[in-house]
């Protein structure tokens, strides 16, 4: 049986179109609009502004597929760990992250990945499909129901750090970010939003062409092709010279700079020598680099860096002068890593 259209997947010029192909005014689809992304309805019956020929009309046309909470963790430190069950019975992850001035929600863009990264829980699941838009955005809402419950203030930020590689399902990540920025929408800044990608320079540079507003975060890892090849299996077929190609043509481009993020494991990349062909590396763009805690997943070999060799990584970055953050781990008694909460369940499923 062939299911209705989710009318979430609609642009704001289809819909435009249908309305207009069936008799109906052109006008209506803004207010649909706002209806879907401001109000985040799921039924064409509350949309009551909206004549009720024109919502039967809807109704017989299209669907929607709600996203819903099916786990929640929540962690000693604040954060909140989602597993969200879609309408085909499969799971996608956010999480929400609180600090002392924002809350950010850091949501999938796929079920499952296919880049096979090492050291990531999410590469276990294999890949299953994209996200729709309209899936990405309810991951939103429903983690800024949670910001407005536990912390009295709307999300500040969004990280597309979840499941999935966001550059793979290009056109949905767009069309969702589209739709979390418009007015019609949220009205979220789009410099409040991060997009990562483990490198695929060819969609880099897309986004550069497409003069997109967000910024933009890549999972470097590592800046040795060796070292990289070993863990990111998408540097054999992009290398770090590609990557730095791409990357260059982007902040030319938009003139933003770039997020580098760097996953610190214990006697694998935290050497001196690391530091310095990071460093080296990031000398052909301006960029900010994220030093990240690694947070242990059961299975995998390997382990968080020690504070003694952060601290000297850092210091070498800096020496370069180069902007380091270190990124600390948090929900470190939940299952916070990317993908960990979804193993879970599909283990016990």
């Amino acid at each position: 049986m062939k299911l209705s259209r989710d009318i979430k997947s609609l642009s704001l010029e289809e819909l435009e179109q249908f309305l207009e192909n069936n008799g109906e005014k052109k006008f209506r689809a803004k207010q649909i609009f706002n209806w879907l992304w401001k109000n985040n309805v799921s039924s064409f019956e509350t949309m009551n502004n909206i004549p009720l020929p024109t919502r039967n009309l809807l109704e017989k046309t299209f669907t929607f597929y709600p996203v819903k909470i099916n786990t929640q963790q929540t962690s000693e430190d604040g954060t909140i760990k989602l597993a969200f069950s879609l309408a085909d019975g499969n799971f996608a992850e956010g999480v929400l992250i609180p600090s002392e001035d924002r809350t950010t929600a850091c949501i999938s863009s796929q079920v499952g990945c296919n880049l096979g990264c090492k050291f990531c829980a999410t590469a276990r699941l294999g890949f299953t499909r994209n996200l729709t838009a309209g899936e990405i955005v309810d991951q939103v809402i429903e983690i800024n129901k949670l910001s407005l419950q536990n912390y009295q203030r709307p999300l500040s930020n969004i990280v597309f750090m979840g499941m999935g590689e966001p550059l793979l399902n290009y056109a949905h990540v767009l069309f969702a970010i589209k739709c979390i920025t418009a007015e019609y929408g949220l009205g979220m800044s789009p410099r409040r939003i991060t997009v990562s990608t483990a490198g695929v320079a060819k969609m880099i540079k897309k986004l550069a062409d497409d003069e997109v507003k967000f910024n933009l975060a890549i999972s470097l890892h590592s800046a040795n092709e060796e070292k990289r090849d070993d863990f990111m299996p998408i540097n054999k077929g992009i290398n770090l010279s590609e990557l730095s190609e791409a990357i260059v043509y982007f902040w030319k481009k938009t003139n933003t700079r770039v997020t580098l993020e760097y996953l610190l494991l214990k006697d694998y990349n935290d050497s001196i020598k690391a530091a310095q062909e990071l460093a080296l590396f990031c000398k052909a763009f301006p960029c900010k680099i994220n030093v990240i805690e690694f947070n242990p997943v059961e299975g995998l070999e390997f382990e968080r860096s020690t504070n003694e060799r952060t601290q000297k990584f850092v210091e070498i970055l800096e020496s370069k002068n180069m902007i380091v953050n270190i990124r600390r781990s948090r929900g470190k008694d939940i299952d916070a890593a990317c993908g960990q909460l979804a193993n879970k369940i599909a283990k016990n499923t």
